[in-house]
């Protein structure tokens, strides 16, 4: 059958910014979804105890007033997210994020930040896993494709239609069906094993992230450094 017709699991975040040590979790969704299809679904809102910035509020549109006023506690917010995804990642269901390196850095850094058990500390050591992220998958298969490669721009490639952009629920529901259709398109993805893509992934992400940062050097960043970690990065005083 393919893990694209199993069961998948839908998630994202919307934040405060775009750096994933430092932003800070606004809204969070993590939706069941099967054959395209969305089943249960988790939504979360967080008071993330820092002003938003202007420029995140028109993204997402959540204001510091309704975040405050209607927002659960942050701490408590991300430890809610990362018990659900660990749950699922125990029972072997995939976690599908567009980007997974930002939205999992970003929690694991809002659960350090909190003194709350990481992600490997939930899964006994282990990596979580398995990951599906549309975003590396696409890159890896259609490296020669112009254009953007945000959601909105691979979604519209592949015919999937996103709702309301920079919602964390049609987010997250948008990135499982396009996991599924990128499978489709794509059938040797589809055939593999999740773990199978999981690790394919891991060499997929690193291999972009070096010739990028090659491509940087050559344009006259001498010290460009592009980090090649998927898809769970460490905060920088913490990397060997």
């Amino acid at each position: 059958m393919g893990w694209h017709r199993e069961p998948l699991i839908g998630f994202d975040l919307e934040t405060t910014g775009t750096d994933p040590y430092e932003a800070r979790i606004v809204t969070g969704a993590v939706i069941e979804v099967r054959d395209g299809e969305p089943g249960g679904r988790r939504e979360w809102l967080a008071d993330p105890g820092v002003e938003i910035p202007a420029d995140a509020v028109a993204v997402h549109g959540i204001s510091n007033e309704r975040a405050a006023a209607e927002g659960r506690p942050a701490d408590r917010v991300a430890d809610a997210i990362a018990g659900v995804l660990v749950d699922h990642w125990r029972a072997g269901v995939p976690v599908v994020a567009y980007n997974a390196a930002f939205d999992l850095t970003l929690l694991s850094a809002e659960l350090r930040r909190y003194g709350l058990p990481s992600l490997r500390d939930r899964l006994g050591g282990a990596d979580p896993a398995p990951v599906i992220d549309p975003y590396t998958i696409d890159r890896a298969v259609d490296r020669y494709r112009r254009g953007k490669r945000n959601l909105e721009a691979v979604c519209a490639e592949y015919g999937i239609a996103l709702g309301t952009a920079h919602d964390a629920t049609a987010d997250a529901l948008a990135a499982a069906r396009l996991a599924r259709a990128i499978a489709v398109r794509h059938p040797k993805v589809g055939a593999l094993g999740p773990a199978e893509l999981h690790r394919r992934q891991i060499e997929w992400y690193a291999a972009w992230a070096a010739d990028f940062q090659d491509f940087l050097r050559r344009k006259g960043d001498a010290g460009a450094v592009v980090d090649g970690t998927w898809p769970l990065r460490e905060p920088a005083q913490e990397r060997v």
